[in-house]
């Protein structure tokens, strides 16, 4: 982090100290000097600030897929400290890692579109999804008589012909609110299917897991042939190898977004600053792992989640460090 730069040195330069500087964010040992260090960078020139600012737009195209796999991977470690391993089982730092998948050859390239390194950036099948929302975006569709489906943030789906006469929807990511009332409608995530009639429920799908919420009437879960039947503020989740058990939810709460709110209840602040993430333009970042377990109640408006930092703030005597690209450092 030490390289000289000035205004009119070689933009290759430019976005590789951009791109390492991203890097030292983001890989559990940056301090405050480091932060203190960047933002000198930035404001060496409007260059410098337009580089780190991309580059933090890479990451968090990507960056949340990243940290959630590899603390999959690592299920002790917190929500910062964390790097990706070997198939030996040794760990490689993040900047090697990242730096093999971005210098992959013209043949490798083609693999990883298809197969993403650890979800690094949107699958060839999310990308050629009938209906993809970006960040904070939200789509309703129609479906025949009278149905519809209600997309949250960055979610992808398609829509399937079914000679029997059921609307089928492919959920690949993200959450759907489902409404029908004459004609049966399945909704495939994951490795199990949801299906109702005449009925109101929500599946949301991040990567294995998915979770489905019956709103209202009756919703049948089928997972390798066998039922579950919920019926209104019923949830259950299932992920690849296990499924939890029937449990009874709130469900303004579960889809309080689709009123333009989010709900938190006794939620660790880890878990606040994921969901707040997936909705915002630009990237929280949690360098504290013991205040990420703090516990936290609120709600928020969908269109003044800016409120989210000040509330962390006042409420836990948080540092907050706010750096281009819409970078917020909470610390």
């Amino acid at each position: 982090m030490t390289r000289s730069d000035d205004g009119q040195g070689d933009s290759d330069m430019l976005r590789q100290d951009a791109w390492n500087w991203v890097l030292r964010l983001t890989s559990g040992d940056a301090t405050q000097a480091d932060l203190k260090d960047l933002k000198t960078w930035c404001a060496r020139s409007s260059l410098h600030a337009e580089a780190f600012a991309q580059a933090s737009g890479r990451w968090r195209s990507f960056g949340p897929a990243l940290e959630n796999a590899v603390r999959q991977q690592s299920p002790g470690r917190g929500a910062v400290a964390f790097a990706p391993r070997t198939l030996a089982g040794q760990a490689m730092g993040r900047r090697a890692f990242l730096g093999g998948a971005l210098a992959a050859s013209a043949a490798g390239a083609a693999f990883v579109a298809v197969r993403p390194p650890l979800g690094l950036w949107p699958s060839v099948t999310e990308l050629a999804a009938d209906y993809r929302t970006a960040a904070g975006e939200q789509r309703r569709i129609a479906l025949a008589d009278s149905g519809s489906v209600e997309m949250n943030t960055r979610t992808s789906l398609n829509l399937v012909a079914d000679p029997a006469g059921t609307d089928r929807i492919e959920l690949i990511v993200g959450e759907a609110a489902v409404s029908t009332r004459a004609k049966a409608v399945a909704v495939m995530a994951g490795n199990g299917r949801a299906t109702a009639d005449a009925a109101s429920f929500s599946v949301r799908c991040d990567g294995s897991n998915v979770s489905v919420t019956c709103l209202e009437g009756v919703v049948e879960v089928t997972r390798h042939g066998r039922a579950t039947t919920l019926r209104q503020n019923q949830q259950i989740a299932y992920a690849a190898d296990k499924i939890g058990p029937l449990v009874s939810v709130e469900a303004a709460v579960v889809t309080g977004w689709r009123d333009g709110e989010l709900y938190f209840r006794d939620e660790p602040l880890s878990h606040v600053i994921e969901e707040v993430n997936r909705y915002r333009s630009g990237r929280i970042f949690l360098m504290n792992e013991s205040l990420g377990q703090r516990r936290f109640t609120a709600r928020f408006k969908l269109d003044r989640l800016e409120t989210v930092v000040a509330q962390l703030e006042a409420a836990f005597g948080a540092r907050v460090t706010k750096l281009p690209g819409a970078v917020i450092v909470i610390s």
